[in-house]
């Protein structure tokens, strides 16, 4: 179980506004975990339209682009993410079907922000291995790229377009989310 004081602790490094314990909550429930809808301009810091941050995070597992400057020309959805949550364990295995369904040019990224005291890239592993899935695990340790996307809660999936451009932000998880996310990938390959 994960300590108070680590969910504080990852609340300053990755939002830029005081969030409270609720809203950091990995619930599945629209109550608890705000629900999935995609979140406009003004809720997650203005990313929506700009290009997207690079990431700085080591290579855990997986296979695929590790860094957004390897995924040019693909469609990426960057979803950040911990072991501790819950509704993460329910979006890996769909990401992982968007991947096998449409192909080469979709690339998931889950980018780990798991604290170094919490977790162990073995750990990290074994979260791939039981949620079956391929694409790349990255960990963000030092949470320098959480800092420049500010995730509001785990899971968080920024939706890049072909040229590197964030075009869709997902702040929560919940059964049903992946109908979007497939929507909107599929609309930024044409399809």
């Amino acid at each position: 179980m994960i300590s108070r004081s680590t969910i504080f602790r990852t609340a300053a490094l990755c939002a830029s506004v005081a969030l409270s314990v609720a809203s950091l909550g990995c619930g599945g429930s629209t109550a608890e975990a705000g629900g999935g809808a995609t979140e406009t301009g003004a809720n997650q810091g203005g990313l929506v339209g700009q290009k997207a941050p690079e990431i700085a995070a080591a290579a855990v597992t997986g296979e695929g682009p590790k860094t957004l400057a390897e995924a040019s020309g693909k469609v990426v959805i960057l979803d950040f993410w911990a072991t501790y949550c819950a509704p993460c364990k329910k979006s890996f295995p769909k990401y992982q079907e968007m991947v096998e369904e449409l192909g080469s040019d979709v690339a998931v990224i889950a980018v780990s922000v798991d604290d170094p005291e919490d977790a162990t890239e073995d750990k990290l592993k074994k979260f791939a291995e039981e949620t079956g899935v391929k694409f790349s695990i990255v960990w963000d340790k030092d949470k320098a790229t959480a800092g420049k996307y500010s995730p509001p809660k785990m899971p968080t999936s920024f939706i890049i377009d072909k040229d590197g451009n964030v075009k869709h932000v997902h702040a929560g998880y919940e059964s049903g989310e992946e109908a979007k996310i497939a929507d909107e990938v599929k609309a930024l390959l044409g399809k």
